[in-house]
């Protein structure tokens, strides 16, 4: 299998190409040339976790992982349970945070880490990884990284932006692990990390990739979950995806083409709604970064929207058949995660409650990805909860001193960290 860039403008490249790179050199993103049809696999019986994951990433890793590394692989990547859980009525949540960072992203940050060392086992150069987080990318990178031989990370979230504990998950890992707090928004974090990615100096000097999902090995295996929960919920018409940089809509409608038994999706985010207004007028008109209660998808300029294109060959009326849009206000968020807990006694997070409500005048077995726990936004579940208590397993990580370094939002500042590091 090889990956060409949604710019067209740089070669197709192979899986471990791709993977190293994260950026093809025309700043678009790598895209799978073709798209495996694996229909058969879900008519199987008795299918589990793994060897859907397996089955899954196969073809994208063909000839560049051997079928029984690529089998340890995924095995050690979804070492933690993804349960289905019935909500309301024909409406169930895909629990995506039972990992060790409590949030979806355990999932393709975990395969990256081990695709990154099993690529560089033989290799004498450091690889920097350069992430930009809006909340829950940075813990899932720093834990799915820590202690990797021969892997430095480098971690860049918008000051003020990030919950404690989210904030507590990326600083205070230590060892290969640095974290730098820049005054600006998630964008301007992400703009840093692309503009390094492109910049000639940094990348004869370093041997840069990243841990975003504009990397295929985090986005890809996002799709495992979107397939996984086709099984679990019998004739699934409708996922709602909470969604910010549509990484994780993007899998979700790979895992589709691929043969998962999903009939559509809503695109469902906060008042960072360019996708809904694209998919309302479409025209994509990206505008600047809203501060929300869901802060993990405050997003102005999303990354993955040129895979979703990608996905449907920029046929919109046929994107159209697939997705519908859904945003939703801070005040709307607050009343779902009470109405739920008084309602159903499940409790939501922030993001979550979007994806939720998103299904409400739905029929059929519907089902919204709950992509984490809500203790990782404790400041917003209590307006609504004002006895609400951080879980027992939060203590020790809340206890811990936070590292970062604070940086200005600007491009010279950060290439000399980088070169001085």
């Amino acid at each position: 299998m090889r990956f060409y860039s949604t710019n067209r403008k740089s070669d197709a490249v192979d899986f471990r190409n791709g993977v190293v790179r994260s950026l093809p050199s025309d700043n678009g993103l790598y895209f799978p040339e073709s798209i495996p049809d694996i229909k058969g696999v879900y008519t199987a019986s008795n299918l589990d976790l793994h060897t859907l994951g397996f089955e899954i990433l196969r073809p994208f890793c063909t000839g560049i992982i051997p079928d029984s590394k690529l089998a340890e692989i995924v095995e050690d990547t979804l070492a933690f349970d993804i349960p289905v859980v019935p909500v309301a009525g024909g409406i169930s949540a895909l629990e995506l945070f039972h990992g060790p960072t409590y949030a979806f992203k355990d999932v393709g940050a975990r395969f990256l880490a081990r695709c990154l060392g099993y690529f560089h086992e033989n290799e004498d150069k450091e690889v920097t990884i350069l992430v930009a987080t809006s909340g829950d990318t940075g813990g899932a990178v720093a834990s799915g990284f820590l202690g990797v031989d021969g892997v430095s990370v480098i971690i860049l979230y918008p000051s003020g932006k990030v919950s404690e504990l989210q904030e507590k998950q990326l600083t205070t890992q230590g060892q290969n692990i640095k974290a730098l707090e820049i005054d600006g928004t998630f964008d301007d974090c992400q703009d840093l990390v692309k503009k390094a990615f492109l910049d000639e100096e940094l990348n004869k000097a370093l041997n840069l990739s990243s841990a975003n999902s504009i990397n295929i090995a985090r986005w890809i295996p996002q799709s495992i979950y979107h397939g996984w929960a086709s099984l679990q919920v019998e004739k699934l018409n409708t996922v709602a995806v909470p969604s910010g940089n549509y990484g994780n809509l993007a899998a979700g409608i790979l895992a589709k083409k691929m043969g998962a038994p999903i009939q559509s999706f809503v695109a469902a985010t906060n008042a960072n709604d360019v996708v809904p207004r694209y998919l309302e007028s479409g025209s994509y008109e990206p505008r600047p970064t809203i501060s929300t209660y869901a802060n993990a998808m405050d997003v102005g300029k999303p990354s993955n929207f040129p895979r979703l294109l990608a996905l449907y060959d920029s046929d919109f009326k046929a994107l159209k058949l697939d997705i519908a849009g859904f945003s939703m206000s801070d005040d709307e968020i607050l009343e779902t995660i009470h109405n739920c807990w008084q309602q159903n006694q499940y409790l939501l997070d922030p993001h979550g409650a979007i994806g939720f409500k998103s299904l409400a005048n739905r029929s059929g077995n519907n089902l919204f990805l709950e992509t984490a726990h809500p203790c990782k936004f404790d400041d917003v579940i209590r307006k609504v909860r004002s006895d609400y208590e951080l879980p027992g397993f939060t203590s020790e990580l809340m206890g811990k001193e936070k590292e970062a370094t604070p940086m200005n939002a600007k491009f010279d500042l950060f290439k000399d960290y980088l070169l001085q590091s």
